[in-house]
């Protein structure tokens, strides 16, 4: 068992809301608690073969209702339950009739308040981290595919929330840190003994968090209250690019909230043309959205029966996949198929954008792997180049700072 000293963090609400259905990052499988009658237990959904299909795994007793699952690579699931004041961390998988249990560790937190969480699936499936937050500072932690258990990696000062993976190997994880009253995405380098860099920070006053971040076009989504202080919208940016964050009007839904939950993969060179898929809530009931960058409107459309809400994922092709389950069909994908990318207008992404200062490039540019889109730009700072060739480190954030927003590009 390892021990984590960590204070409660009351007032600070994650702004990360969970799925019905947690997906791998090659979405091959999907774990989520499912319930029957009064009874939650844990369910895995293989998603890769030619028909979706669901397999329980409960133990001796009824799961609680807030228990964490995560899909791992091979097949089996990671159960994060609270038991006596500790975090305890499972594998589960199939044994015939039966269920198998690898218990892996617990973290202790004496102050029962505390909160820790799981983050979003790394890439690669093979590990599994967790976040602790307190008041004044926040930890990382391995919570599976560690060779001894549980282990802290990362501590950071201030409170954090969010949690997106910046390349494929896992090393990179924005979070959204919470210090001096403002909110402004940082990344940590699990590989560097946690080592901190800003990311995102449109303006000293604004609130600026990461949402998605797509390894294949470097496109990012945010959301800030940059251009609308108090009042919270989503915003675009490509790893690299010089040109600063764009906040589309269209992404207003009047009396909705809208929140984004996949990019399309694949899009090497064409972020613009990157399918982004929406959750949107309002007063008569959630449906699925798509809109893409270089496009001026959003597409709307009803949501599968059942759909377990804010979970999705993208084929390279353009087809939106959504799990679902009703008693007629108790694991099952919806697919959508949104109209084809609009072919844009000469010059129509880089018309009216402002320059930015040469020294401030917006975001860092993309891992040494992935092509850099065509309007980015290599960051001139001479730490982000390896100081070694044999062992190359990971590229080094520079931090955003916003072009003046009376002038930004809201397409």
């Amino acid at each position: 068992m390892t021990a984590c000293v960590i204070e409660p963090s009351a007032g600070h609400e994650d702004v990360t809301a969970p799925t019905g259905c947690t997906l791998t990052a090659d979405g091959a499988y999907g774990a989520r608690l499912a319930s029957a009658g009064d009874s939650w237990f844990p369910e895995r959904w293989t998603l890769d073969g030619p028909e979706p299909y669901a397999v329980p795994l409960p133990r001796n007793q009824p799961e609680e209702p807030g228990t964490e699952v995560q899909p791992m690579a091979d097949g089996r699931v990671l159960i994060h339950r609270v038991v006596a004041g500790r975090h305890a961390f499972s594998l589960l998988y199939p044994t015939g009739p039966g269920t198998g249990e690898l218990p892996l560790g617990a973290v202790e937190c004496p102050d029962r308040t505390a909160r820790l969480r799981l983050l979003p699936p790394a890439p690669g499936g093979e590990r599994a981290y967790a976040l602790a937050v307190g008041p004044r500072a926040t930890s990382v932690w391995l919570v599976a595919g560690g060779a001894f258990g549980p282990e802290r990696l990362a501590e950071l000062p201030g409170r954090c929330s969010g949690g997106v993976w910046l390349d494929r190997s896992g090393r990179l994880l924005a979070l959204d840190r919470e210090t001096g009253g403002h909110i402004k995405s940082v990344v940590v380098d699990l590989e560097a003994g946690g080592e901190v860099s800003p990311l995102l920070q449109i303006t000293a006053e604004s609130d600026d968090r990461l949402l998605l971040a797509d390894h294949d076009s470097g496109l990012l989504i945010v959301r800030s209250d940059a251009p609308s202080p108090g009042q919270d919208r989503l915003g675009w940016g490509v790893l690299g690019s010089s040109l600063p964050v764009r906040f589309p009007e269209c992404l207003r839904v009047r009396d909705c909230s809208v929140t984004p939950f996949a990019i399309q993969p694949g899009q090497v060179l064409t972020p613009e043309s990157c399918a982004v898929a929406l959750r949107v809530d309002g007063p008569t009931g959630s449906w699925v959205a798509v809109w893409r960058p270089a496009e001026r409107r959003v597409h709307h459309f009803r949501a599968p029966e059942g759909w377990l809400a804010g979970a999705g994922l993208w084929t390279p092709e353009g087809v939106l996949r959504l799990p679902y389950a009703t008693e007629a069909v108790p694991c099952g994908v919806a697919q959508v198929s949104p109209p084809p990318a609009a072919e844009p207008e000469p010059g129509a992404a880089t018309a009216t954008l402002p320059e930015p200062e040469a020294a401030t490039a917006p975001l860092p540019e993309p891992e040494p792997a992935a092509p850099a889109a065509e309007h980015s730009v290599q960051p001139t700072d001479p730490s982000a180049q390896p100081a070694e060739p044999p062992a190359p480190s990971a590229p080094r954030p520079v931090p955003l700072q916003e072009a003046p927003l009376g002038r930004l590009v809201t397409n």
